[in-house]
Order: C-alpha cells, then sequence, then structure tokens
C-alpha cells in the first residue's frame, strides 16, 4: 500500500478543499493517507512517503505563496529526486502560467510529476474536485 503525503497552503478554503479531495481520492484506491499543511512539513519528511502531492494557490503575478508554502517547497527540493509528486491548486487571474513553472520546477528537481496540475479558478467545481480525487488514486497505485 502506497503512503501519500497531501501537502498543502491554503488561504480561502479553496486550496484545502482541493486537498480533501486528493485525500479522499488516495484513499478510496486503498492508499495510506496524511494530509498536512505546509508549514509541519520538512525535508526531513520526505522520505517518510512513497508520493506527494502539494497543493498551493497562485499569488502575487502567478507565484506560489511566499510566507510558508514557497520556503517549505525551497527546503524540500533537494528531497524530491526520484519521487513521484503530483501538483494542484487554485488561482483568480492569469492563464495558469504559474502551474506550468512549477511543474518545470518539480521536474528539474528530479522528480517524476505523475501528471498535469490540477487546477481550478478560485472555488474548485464538481468537475476539479473529481480531478482531485483522480490525482489522489493515481499517486497511490
Amino acid at each position: 500500500m502506497a503512503k501519500l503525503a497531501v501537502v498543502y497552503y491554503s488561504a480561502t478554503g479553496n486550496c484545502q478543499m482541493m486537498a480533501e479531495a486528493v485525500v479522499a481520492g488516495g484513499q478510496s484506491a486503498g492508499g495510506e493517507v496524511e494530509l498536512i499543511e505546509a508549514g509541519d512539513f520538512t525535508a526531513g519528511d520526505v522520505a517518510n512517503y512513497d508520493t506527494i502531492a502539494f497543493g498551493c494557490s497562485a499569488y502575487g503575478a502567478e507565484n506560489l505563496e511566499e510566507g510558508t508554502f514557497e520556503p517549505m517547497f525551497q527546503e524540500v527540493e533537494g528531497q524530491l529526486s526520484g519521487k513521484t509528486i503530483g501538483l494542484f491548486g487554485s488561482y483568480d487571474w492569469g492563464d495558469g502560467s504559474w502551474m506550468r513553472e512549477w511543474q518545470d520546477r518539480v521536474v528539474a528537481d528530479g522528480a517524476n510529476l505523475i501528471q498535469e496540475g490540477v487546477i481550478a479558478n478560485l472555488t474548485p467545481d464538481e468537475e476539479g474536485l473529481e480531478a482531485c480525487r483522480q490525482l489522489g488514486a493515481a499517486l497511490v497505485k
């Protein structure tokens, strides 16, 4: 059974909804899944999981949240080589370039990006939540 960490930052609740859907998908596929807020995850935690889903909203000029999420992500990047990773997040404006840049960054870190990141404009609709559930299931298979 795969052990999945779902690590997220959510200021408005949108990414938390998405994270909870990733958890549900992973659990329904038989995985052991842990939901972790970004501020509680460190580089030392990476080795404890087979796969990791990271979730964060776009901020500013389509960047990852800079107060909590970005510092955590910078810390863990050196541990991602060879890990299977999934990404998700919400945004309010732009065209999703923050997710494309984040995907490129994860691949450059040597991780196995399981699929394109799941994004939702503001509050995720049922289609977006289903995509998150599918991401969770794919990460534990």
